[in-house]
């Protein structure tokens, strides 16, 4: 029996899954791709999580992201999360994040600066892509130099990543290439 348990709930952008056990919230999954592999990819990270219905402050959350992604602004900054086993740098670079209101953003330089330096602008950009949390840890609100989008690890890369910012109303230097 596990104490680490998920959800799967219907979005604007597509079906999400969100994971929590008995100190809060320690992932949210965006959309790839339909259920088995939102499951499939939950029960890579989380083992053994059995599939429950939300407690209340899950429930919340849950309906606190998809009224987000509907475009209702909520910063979700005040979601408990637990962040044990993820590394301090990274923690420091989310909780910059979670500072950031919807349809606003920072760059990467922008945080790596707060942390010490803009040459930290790589690992910034490493720890988003690490991020377990995300639109809780508004990963998506952090852009490349000069308001380019940059990367986004998630299904769907960058143009998901833009549709997430068009909602929130957010400005974007975005000029279409081959590769997106």
């Amino acid at each position: 029996m596990t104490d680490q348990h998920f959800a799967l709930f219907e979005t604007r952008i597509g079906l999400c899954g969100i994971e929590w056990g008995p100190r809060g919230i320690n992932g949210v999954q965006l959309p790839m791709g339909g259920e088995a592999q939102i499951r499939t990819r939950i029960r890579q990270r989380y083992g053994d999580a059995s599939e429950q219905e939300p407690t209340a402050e899950v429930k919340e959350a849950i309906e606190r992201i998809v009224h987000l992604l509907a475009g209702e602004p909520d910063d979700l900054a005040d979601i408990a999360l637990d962040l044990d086993g993820v590394p301090e740098f990274s923690r420091g670079v989310y909780a910059i994040a979670r500072t950031i209101p919807p349809g606003q953003t920072l760059t990467y330089g922008d945080i790596a600066k707060r942390l010490g330096g803009v040459e930290l602008s790589r690992e910034v950009g490493q720890a988003l892509g690490r991020n377990p949390c995300p639109i809780v840890v508004p990963c998506h609100r952090v852009l490349a130099a000069g308001n380019k989008p940059g990367g986004f690890s998630a299904n769907g890369g960058v143009a998901t990543k833009l549709k997430m910012l068009e909602i929130e109303g957010a400005i974007v230097n975005h000029t279409p290439s081959l590769f997106d």
